[in-house]
């Protein structure tokens, strides 16, 4: 197992506790791609039984329990709306799949609850919010993961152990990017499907005209809605960087890009370059929707560890290491970790069934980390302005332009926390 694996994955074994002799009892928020995702995750591993699912699209609502009671020969309950799934007596824990925007607010009554949580990340959509939900958590004392379950990879594993062996010497520089061309958007306003209820799935985020490009599975690059490719995606490449390099937070952040191929079907930079001053060394996060990304393609999706003896690219699956010298040579290492979402998934409810949150991979206030990482090199960008951070005071540091955008308005009847 990676170093930077989990305590326990198998969950074959016998759990001590009061969880030993019956299932785990979960409740699904979000029942739509991603929802499903963690959630048969967790019915494979066993040991689970899903009570009830929730969401404001009837059709994912019925097919997600179709595919459920199928595969637990027990058809769980549906709810649209989801203070009524965790109103249920007998529920253990909560899977919380639904876009960014919804996750402060599910988060925040789960915890009210004492329930257990596996949150999808980001962690939330704006930092007052991450800010929230980490003393909610603190103060509940529940078990929560949040999923960023590229800690599960054995590749990132390897990579974590190879810096700190000094096999590249010292660190100086870091360079992560996700290349892809995301298509032709289909921006025409029309009437959301019957099945769902666009004014709930906006909840407390701006309610913009429905559009194929902001619905189901294509809210990412909306600002709104995703916050763009850096959140969505990139967010992930960040977060490993501060595991394997044992990071906290980036003082310091200066953001530059643009909307130029993508124009009129995105609302978030097709062209981004954000630099991040951590403390051990520099990360720039590049990305281009647009062309060929990278000149070698292998390297569209990676990150770069530039190092005095040599450099490291690391993907999901795969280690490179480059020598320096007139004799550099390349050396390539496969080391694909197959069931790494399922892995941090049954990490989650080991820890649950044992009731041990030290067995978690990423906590709430681990997971703020990163995710207020994005959202800050996201608000330098939008502000065109360096950002100063202060971690110990989760505060930007004399600039009012950009501590304004630390938190956004809800709409309507919602209040932020």
């Amino acid at each position: 197992m990676s170093a930077m694996g989990s305590a326990a994955i198998a969950s074959s074994f016998y759990i001590p506790g009061k969880y030993q002799d019956r299932k785990l009892k979960i409740g699904l928020i979000g029942a739509g791609w991603y929802g499903m995702v963690i959630t048969m995750a967790a019915l494979k591993s066993g040991g689970v039984e899903v009570m009830a699912v929730c969401d404001v699209d009837s059709d994912h609502l019925k097919n997600s329990a179709d595919e459920i009671e199928k595969l637990q020969e027990k058809r769980p309950e549906t709810f649209k709306h989801y203070n009524d799934l965790l109103a249920l007596k007998g529920l253990d824990a909560v899977f919380i799949g639904t876009v960014p925007h919804w996750h402060a607010l599910q988060f925040i009554a789960a915890c009210e609850k004492k329930l257990n949580i596996y949150c999808e990340k980001p962690l939330a959509y704006d930092i007052a919010e991450g800010i929230a939900m980490v003393n909610a958590w603190k103060k509940a004392g529940n078990i929560v993961q949040v999923g960023f379950q590229r800690r599960q990879s054995q590749a990132f594993g390897k990579v974590k152990d190879l810096i700190e062996s000094g096999t590249i010497g010292n660190i100086h520089q870091i360079v992560a990017q996700i290349h892809y061309n995301p298509g032709p958007q289909d921006t025409r306003i029309q009437a959301p499907p019957a099945s769902l209820d666009w004014e709930e799935w906006c909840g407390p985020s701006p309610k913009l005209d429905y559009r194929p490009s902001i619905g189901h599975k294509s809210w990412r690059l909306e600002k709104e809605y995703g916050n763009g490719h850096l959140v969505d995606w990139g967010i992930h490449h960040i977060d490993i960087i501060r595991k394997i390099m044992g990071e906290d937070m980036p003082s310091e952040f200066s953001t530059h890009g643009g909307l130029f191929a993508l124009n009129g079907q995105i609302t978030t930079p097709d062209t981004l370059t954000a630099n991040m001053l951590f403390k051990k060394a520099p990360v720039t996060w590049q990305h281009r929707l647009w062309g060929n990304g990278d000149v070698t393609k292998e390297f569209n999706n990676g990150i770069f560890f530039y190092g005095e003896k040599g450099t490291i690219f690391a993907e999901d699956n795969k280690v490179v290491i480059f020598s320096t010298g007139k004799e550099s040579k390349r050396d390539d290492m496969v080391l694909p970790t197959p069931a790494m979402q399922d892995n941090h998934v049954i990490n989650f409810l080991d820890a649950v069934k044992r009731n041990d949150s030290t067995l978690i991979s990423c906590t709430p206030e681990d997971a703020f980390k990163s995710t207020a990482t994005v959202q800050l090199a996201m608000i330098s960008y939008y502000t065109g302005t360096q950002v100063k951070w202060d971690q110990k005071k989760n505060e930007i540091i004399n600039n009012p332009a950009a501590s304004g955008l630390m938190k956004r308005e809800y709409r309507g009847r919602f209040k932020h926390p």
